[in-house]
């Protein structure tokens, strides 16, 4: 909460000179580009997540088995990568405009090509990164339906569309609507994507008013707007949640799936194939072609510090995050009250507020406090301690802790939830304390909750670039930050080496979330008298 809160104080002692400045000129352009690439984004991601999750939990038809499986591949990379994978591919240089000057004999200014480089193709790009949120909780929303419904629809002459529109989606509705809003929160907090495509957001304005303006206030102020949209949708997200009800569970599980056969199996494999080959396959084999020709080698001293930075970052993040949210987990099972529902609630508001907000809300406290202490240093032994707080790993750290913490309590909580309360008693009983019963109980049993917390933060860290970009130490640049830089030099080629290991690292979770999914298919044959027809 303290970033926040920091973030709202130093936008309101701002000078209105300040904000009066910022409505009459970029904040109308701010809110309506944010709030229409989140429109964007909310809509792609519904259509293409909900869609391939129907598709592959009630019908079979050729590679449904794969799909199910694969339509996640796009988690692993970053919005951002694909953004510059598909500039270089899309480009006017590029391989797809210089093939079709080169096929027709057209000169550059004789067709018209869509500018990749844009607010539909920033929404594009998030879109295919973002889909899969929709597509995991979607899906996992059909499986648990109880089938009965769904069958009487059908039995009652419902096409398979109209049983859909009008039983089984209703009944997700709340997976859904999670899955979006999270797609939409994490699409305003966005800031490699819209800056590379040059759309003007909230986020790409508090990153030009800190570093190009140098204007603290007007950076505050745009968090606060930015902050109020993300607290908004959290609030959204949180009111949906508790309205959701459960219908049953395992009732499409051993239901089976239809066959779908001839042209419309065709059809659903290459609508399942469309968001994986857009969102994973293509910008892989993109990206492996613009690497092998940027003459840039992972094996030299400075590439390999980069890598180390990231990792050291990534590493340290992921340990100390996890570590947190164990102690604010344990204590919400340990001493349930109100105080804990506090802890609980503020540890996963974090989530919800973009990195360059909570960059702003920590820079502005801390630069105030190592002002305050060199200042009493000057004056009490006339020596200055310039900054002990501001520019440091440490702080950045704290900034991961705060924005990735609730991924941890979740992941920690799902486990948990496993748990007897029993358990925890017999152990008291047998004399251990609630640290003894932490360590002698739940960790070992809770070791695969908390390994998959510890790579999600891991993998989350490594990609994140906002807060990185505002609160790294001078000279310590990461993979994420290099691939920004240059991309921003229009160095794409280049660009695609660091790009390319932070995508194969965050195939890690992918891989776990993939195996997850394995275990969860529908085995049972269709009932008789229920065809795709």
């Amino acid at each position: 909460m303290t970033p926040v809160l920091a973030a709202a104080v130093a936008a309101l002692l701002g000078d209105l000179a300040t904000w009066r400045g910022l409505v009459d000129t970029v904040l109308p352009l701010y809110a309506r580009n944010t709030l229409v690439l989140a429109a964007l984004v909310a809509v792609g991601t519904a259509a293409i997540g909900t869609g391939a999750a129907w598709l592959v939990t009630m019908y079979r038809f050729p590679g449904s088995r794969v799909f199910e499986v694969i339509l996640v591949l796009p988690l692993a990379f970053p919005a951002y990568v694909l953004a510059y994978a598909y500039t270089d591919l899309l480009s006017h240089p590029g391989a797809v405009q210089s093939t079709l000057r080169t096929v027709t004999g057209w000169g550059p200014r004789d067709y018209w090509f869509p500018n990749i480089r844009s607010l539909p193709g920033a929404a594009l790009m998030l879109i295919c990164v973002y889909y899969p949120y929709v597509y995991l909780l979607a899906r996992a929303a059909f499986l648990q339906q109880s089938a009965s419904a769904y069958l009487a629809a059908r039995t009652l002459g419902r096409g398979p569309w109209a049983a859909f529109r009008e039983v089984s989606l209703p009944m997700a509705r709340p997976g859904i609507a999670a899955g979006v809003l999270l797609a939409v929160m994490e699409t305003i907090a966005d800031y490699g994507t819209v800056a590379h495509f040059n759309v003007r957001t909230f986020s790409t304005g508090i990153y030009q008013a800190w570093f190009a303006m140098q204007d603290r206030a007007a950076a505050a102020q745009l968090a606060l707007c930015l902050l109020g949209f993300a607290l908004l949708l959290a609030v959204v997200e949180r009111i949906q949640r508790g309205q959701a009800k459960s219908f049953g569970r395992g009732g499409l599980m051993t239901s089976g799936r239809e066959p779908l056969a001839g042209w419309r199996g065709l059809a659903a494999a290459a609508l399942c194939a469309l968001p994986v080959t857009i969102g994973f396959l293509l910008p892989v084999v993109v990206l492996a072609s613009m690497a092998r020709d940027s003459g840039q080698s992972l094996a030299d001293p400075r590439y390999l510090r980069f890598v180390a930075n990231s990792l050291t970052l990534a590493g340290t993040a992921a340990l100390v995050t996890v570590a947190g949210a164990v102690a604010v987990g344990f204590r919400a099972r340990s001493r349930p009250g109100r105080q804990s529902r506090a802890l609980l609630l503020g540890a996963g508001l974090g989530y919800a507020v973009p990195g360059g907000v909570i960059a702003v809300g920590l820079l502005v406290p801390f630069a105030g406090l190592d002002n305050l202490i060199d200042a009493w240093a000057r004056a009490r032994f006339g020596v200055s301690t310039g900054l002990i707080f501001t520019g440091t790993i440490g702080l950045l750290v704290l900034a991961y802790l705060v924005r990735f913490m609730a991924v941890a309590l979740n992941a920690f909580d799902a486990g948990l939830a496993t748990v007897s309360p029993r358990v925890d008693a017999v152990a008291r009983t047998l004399g251990r304390g609630p640290v003894g019963v932490l360590a002698a109980v739940h960790l070992p049993i809770l070791k695969g909750s908390l390994l998959t917390a510890i790579l999600i933060v891991f993998v989350d860290t490594l990609k994140e670039l906002p807060a990185t970009m505002i609160m790294r130490p001078f000279d310590f640049d990461t993979l994420a930050v290099q691939a920004h830089r240059l991309a921003s030099d229009e160095r794409l080629a280049a660009a695609a080496v660091p790009s390319l290991v932070i995508a194969g690292i965050g195939l890690l979770p992918v891989i776990l979330i993939c195996r997850a999914i394995a275990g969860q298919r529908p085995a049972a044959p269709a009932p008789d008298g229920l065809s795709a027809e």
